[in-house]
This record gives C-alpha cells, structure tokens and sequence, in this order.
C-alpha cells in the first residue's frame, strides 16, 4: 500500500474545505497546530492501492508571515515537504487567486493546481483553457466542482501521479527586476552550502531579501546541533546585509 501526504492550500472562500469534506468523508478530525491557535484539519481516505492523507491547511492570501494561518501553512509546506500540495482556485476569481499558486510553485514543484468552482464559471460565461493554463505554469492543472463531484477522479489521478514521481512538474519560475535577480544570484549559492538542499535556496534567498524573521526563526527552530544552529545564523546574517 502506497501512502502519501497531501496539503490543501488556497485563498478562504474557494471550496478548499469542501473538496477536503468531499475526499475524506467522516474521516477526519481537528485540532490545534503545534504552538500556534491555529486548526488544522486531517483526515484521510484509501484510493486503489493508496492512502492519502490529506492535510486543510489555513486559508490564506499570501504564504509570507503577516498572520499565524500563513506561518503554519508556509511552515507545513516547506518543513513537512508533502508528497503534493493542492493549490484550489476559484474559477470565478482566477487571476487574484492565482498569487498564492505562484507562490506555493516558488516552494515546491510538486504541485496540482485545482480550479474549483468550474460550474459556476460557466454559468457566468466565464470560459477557461485550462490545457493552456497547465502549459504556461508547467504543473497539471485540473477543473472541477467539489460541491458537485465533478472532475474529482481527474484530480486524483493528477494527485497520485505527482505524489509518486510519475508526473515532476517543472513549474513557472518568476522573474524579478534585475536589481533583485542580481542580489539573488549572490544569496542562493550561500544558502545553498550553508543549509543544503533540503530547503528551496532560492525560495530560502528571497525571504532572506524580503527580511521575513518569522521564517528565519522557524528555520534555526528546525535546526539541530550547535555547529548547524551557527550555520543558519551566518545564512541570517548574509541575509541581513543583502538587504542593506
């Protein structure tokens, strides 16, 4: 039996929480995320020959760190590395929603972007080329109706192929002006000897350059030892001074 860990991201209001209901049934429960009054939702269920575990994380606009739902969801994503991350979008609101899918692909390649709400959009007449969409963000893209059960077997067929290595999206990498491309070219090589790979260097450097504390401290909360602890404040401080 195969297992994987999926996370549900997306902007409140988007059905993210239904399609969630919708795959894990009564199968499920909630409870606060480790140091933080923030609920997560977990809840599981079996497909063929394998497990998902699904994890709802916080609706949320952005995965910086203006608010505890976006640490944890940013954390979970970087920290735990699911097996795929589920980015839903509404169909009726696709360019607001589609900021936190390029971020979320700034984190991780392993992802399926999820454009719900696909009933609705045509009702209103809103006509989408999802074939173009996928082709332009270079990760699968899936429409569906969770409320109404529609293209959910696309979704987890989408799901299961990134999970198990059968799909590697290469995701839209964005471009920055080239002042911050420059200072990015010189921070990703740092962090990269310093921490490794196990974080993305180059999602890594543009929070180094954006000042984000709040991700520099769950980095160095993560790190074990003092020789490695040293390391990632010496990656803190390069951050620091890139900034200046």
């Amino acid at each position: 039996m195969n297992r994987y860990t999926v996370a549900l991201a997306g902007n409140p209001n988007t059905g993210k929480s239904t399609l969630f209901n919708t795959l894990t049934g009564l199968r499920q429960h909630t409870g606060n995320w480790a140091g933080k009054t923030v609920d997560m939702a977990e809840g599981e269920f079996v497909r063929g020959e394998s497990t998902f575990r699904m994890i709802d994380l916080p609706g949320t606009y952005s995965l910086y760190s203006n608010s505890a739902d976006e640490e944890v969801a940013r954390d979970y994503i970087i920290f735990e590395q699911p097996d795929v991350t589920v980015v839903v979008l509404d169909a009726t609101s696709l360019e607001r929603n589609l900021n936190l899918a390029l971020q979320v692909m700034e984190m991780t390649n392993r992802v399926v972007v999820c454009i719900n709400l696909i009933d609705e959009a045509k009702r209103l007449g809103i006509r989408i080329d999802i074939a173009q969409i996928g082709k332009r963000l270079g990760v699968p893209v899936v429409a569906i109706s969770a409320r109404n059960k529609i293209g959910i077997d696309d979704l987890l067929d989408r799901m299961e192929q990134v999970a198990s290595g059968a799909i590697v999206p290469s995701p839209l990498q964005i471009q920055y002006n080239d002042a911050i491309e420059r200072k990015l070219a010189e921070l990703e090589p740092i962090v990269r000897e310093q921490l490794g790979t196990r974080f993305p260097t180059r999602w890594i450097a543009l929070r180094l350059l954006d000042g984000d504390e709040s991700l520099l401290d769950s980095i160095k909360a993560r790190i074990n030892g003092t020789h490695e602890k040293r390391v990632a404040e010496e990656v803190v401080g390069y951050g620091r001074t890139a900034c200046h």
